[in-house]
């Protein structure tokens, strides 16, 4: 069930096309549709990716990693963060935060 999704406006590859549109009832919705059941620690990324995206930044891979091993308090890898979003950290976390597509080619 979709329900909160249903009245968003949303991009072909399933984007929302209005970053206002967006709150944690749509996130979880987006969740899982990605497939992805959230701990914690996928709420810290999705917001974190967020708020660079609504503050004119857009975050890449290594930004994820370097501020999730701030707030977590330790070393983060790469693998640790593909286990979590398996379809890529920065672009998982920018559809489920409710932010256009990436523009940028690569992860880093």
């Amino acid at each position: 069930m979709m329900a909160a999704l249903d009245s968003i406006e949303r991009t072909d590859k399933g984007y929302l096309v209005d970053i206002n549109d967006w709150n944690e009832e749509i996130a979880a919705e987006l969740f899982a549709e990605e497939d992805i059941d959230p701990t914690q620690e996928h709420w810290d990324v999705v917001k974190y990716v967020r708020d660079e995206v609504v503050a004119g930044d857009e975050p890449n891979e290594r930004g994820i990693m370097k501020a999730m091993g701030k707030i977590w308090g330790r070393k983060v890898t790469s693998k640790e963060m593909y286990a979590m979003f398996p379809g890529m950290p920065s672009k998982q976390g920018l559809k489920i935060g409710g932010c256009p597509m990436s523009t940028r080619k690569g992860g880093y």
